[in-house]
């Protein structure tokens, strides 16, 4: 009868080490993801990257090459998606993500931009000399379209996004976005995601 009370016991008390332990986690989740505080700072759409896994895209690289977007893991990608055409906006979301990384310094090393082209449409030759550098991938559109979330009353087009060093989707850019804000949220991931 003692041995049980004792098992029963222990037991109870392994049960609280670990509420006390997980606490902290669950709390903090709670007050992020359910109660939202006011005081982020963040302007970017923190996204929950258990719900945005990066897919097989089908993608190509512009000669037609197999290429998926998971080989770039390892570094932060800002990701754009739009067709070949690249209007307007598009082009200025290029410009911004070319300024972005080179204003990081010696930090633009850890940063890939990479364009997902969701369209056949051919690719003006001055805008692949003029943003040298930018990871362009052919892929499908209806693929993007199901992985990337978007703003209510906004498409993938209007949106950079970013993506962690392990391939997770993690922020999402509004859109016309002010890239002195992007900035600083690039700036803050850096700096907590520097190794040693």
């Amino acid at each position: 009868m003692e041995k049980t009370v004792n098992k029963t016991s222990g037991r109870w008390k392994l049960f609280l080490i670990i509420i006390i332990c997980a606490s902290p986690l669950v709390f903090s989740y709670l007050a992020y993801y359910v109660i939202k505080p006011e005081g982020r700072t963040n302007y970017g759409a923190i996204l929950d990257p258990r719900q945005y896994p990066m897919p097989k895209l089908q993608s190509s690289l512009l000669g037609g090459e197999p290429k998926e977007l998971d080989a770039y893991k390892g570094k932060w990608i800002m990701l754009v998606a739009d067709g070949g055409d690249c209007a307007e906006a598009c082009k200025k979301k290029l410009y911004d993500m070319r300024q972005l990384r080179l204003i990081q310094g010696k930090e633009m090393d850890r940063i890939e931009r990479v364009w997902l082209i969701t369209d056949d449409k051919p690719i003006d030759t001055v805008l692949i000399r003029e943003y040298d550098g930018m990871r362009m991938l052919h892929a499908k559109a209806e693929l993007v379209k199901a992985w990337l979330p978007v703003e209510q009353g906004t498409d993938i087009r209007d949106h950079i996004y970013m993506i962690d060093p392990l391939g997770n989707l993690m922020m999402r850019f509004p859109k016309d976005a002010d890239p002195n804000k992007i900035k600083k949220d690039i700036i803050k991931l850096l700096k907590a995601s520097a190794i040693g």
